[in-house]
């Protein structure tokens, strides 16, 4: 589980802001919406994450964040440049830009370990604690500048080494993360490229584990415009989704009893069976609403399926806010939908949503007069646990709202 996110001087992000989700152990949980942060840990983070505030306030830059810290790990070999920005005045101009995530896991990751899971033997857990810091000159990003994976079992004790990257390219190894047989990919390592990223490109053992799970955050930050055809090859690819989301969607449309694809002659195509209509209805002419929801639906499928997060900017921004609780929902129910523990990290303005959500839930943003973001938990304000947070946003007691007037 995802726990802790560290941003500092990103996007409206000037001055370090941190998001430490850790719920203790006393917190009670009836309903299943926290999950322990590795096997046996007593303390707990979220299955899902609300963030709200103010237009403009910085919600989608926590999930930014996210995204570049997988990225990084993922496919930064595969790239050039660094795809963020850095906070917009002349004194963030040549400072820093840094990123950091804590997260449980299975320690010591290498294939021995894999094989000992696969295998159904014990194996250790615990935390992890990976960040990264990217040189800035003149309000130009030229290098990473230090990039450390670091471990510790159990959750005890201090963090130790998997690797550390020194300015100079230098890296650190350890019995996790062995640069023996691999000392030759030091002299191409090149500066805007993480370590996971260029080891996993030669089939470095460990790098590649850790990118394989970097693999299953999912994000959807964009106004999916124009992204309509790459879903439906998703779904004429998967069948399975398919399947699951004809479940779900008479739910979401309240006219709709199926859903089907049709190979017409400029590719596959969605065809829609509504009760009481004669003709099935193609895609353009459903609802905005129907739409979003079926692009947003294989990543939540896959993220319940597979376990790992899935991040979703505006996710009431065409979908009903009745709706919105039952989504969440999904991923509460450990039986039969999230048997993984994943997670749901979502920005939203739906104030209503407040209602359904408990405080180690709730994130809220907001931004002072000279465009910098703040960033807190609702865990950090004092909250009582029954009180009524769509009340007490909207009145502005805890703050993250808009100033009208």
């Amino acid at each position: 589980m995802l726990y802790r996110l560290e941003i500092e001087n990103f996007y409206s992000v000037r001055d370090r802001q941190v998001i430490d989700l850790t719920v203790a152990p006393n917190v009670p949980d009836p309903e299943g919406r926290y999950a322990p942060l590795f096997a046996g840990s007593e303390q707990r983070a979220p299955k899902v994450v609300a963030i709200l505030g103010a237009n403009a306030s910085g919600k989608t830059t926590v999930l930014r964040a996210l995204e570049f810290i997988v990225s990084m790990i993922r496919d930064s070999a595969q790239r050039t440049g660094f795809p963020c920005e850095r906070f917009n005045d002349v004194e963030s101009a040549s400072r820093p830009i840094r990123l950091a995530i804590e997260l449980g896991g299975v320690m010591n990751l290498s294939p021995d370990t894999m094989k000992r899971i696969q295998d159904g033997a014990p194996v250790e857990e615990g935390l992890y604690r990976y960040e990264f810091s990217i040189e800035m000159k003149n309000g130009q990003a030229q290098r990473i500048e230090n990039e450390t994976l670091r471990q510790k079992p159990q959750g005890q004790g201090k963090w130790q080494r998997v690797f550390e990257r020194a300015a100079d390219n230098t890296v650190k190894d350890s019995k996790t993360f062995p640069l023996s047989g691999y000392q030759h990919l030091l002299n191409t390592l090149r500066p805007t490229a993480s370590v996971l990223s260029s080891f996993a490109l030669f089939q470095h053992p460990a790098a590649t584990l850790f990118v394989d799970i970097a693999r299953r955050a999912l994000f959807q930050l964009e106004a999916a415009q124009g992204q309509d055809q790459p879903v439906i090859q998703y779904l004429v690819q998967h069948p399975d989704v398919l399947a699951r989301l004809n479940k779900e969607l008479s739910r979401i449309d309240v006219g709709v009893e199926s859903v089907r694809i049709e190979n017409a002659s400029q590719g596959p195509a969605l065809r829609f069976r509504h009760t009481g209509l004669y003709a099935e209805m193609p895609w353009l002419l459903e609802s905005h609403g129907t739409r979003t929801f079926i692009k947003m639906f294989p990543g939540i499928a896959v993220t319940l399926a597979q376990g790992g997060l899935f991040a979703i900017d505006e996710l009431d921004a065409f979908i009903h806010p009745l709706i919105l609780p039952e989504i969440v929902r999904w991923f509460y129910d450990k039986i039969s939908r999230n048997t993984r523990d994943a997670q749901l990290w979502l920005t939203c303005h739906s104030a209503s949503l407040l209602d359904v959500l408990n405080k180690e839930e709730i994130v809220l943003c907001k931004k002072d007069r000279q465009g910098r973001t703040t960033i807190y938990s609702l865990m950090d304000v004092k909250v009582r646990r029954d009180e009524n947070h769509y009340r007490k946003y909207l009145s502005g007691v805890y703050g993250g709202v808009p100033h009208i007037g």
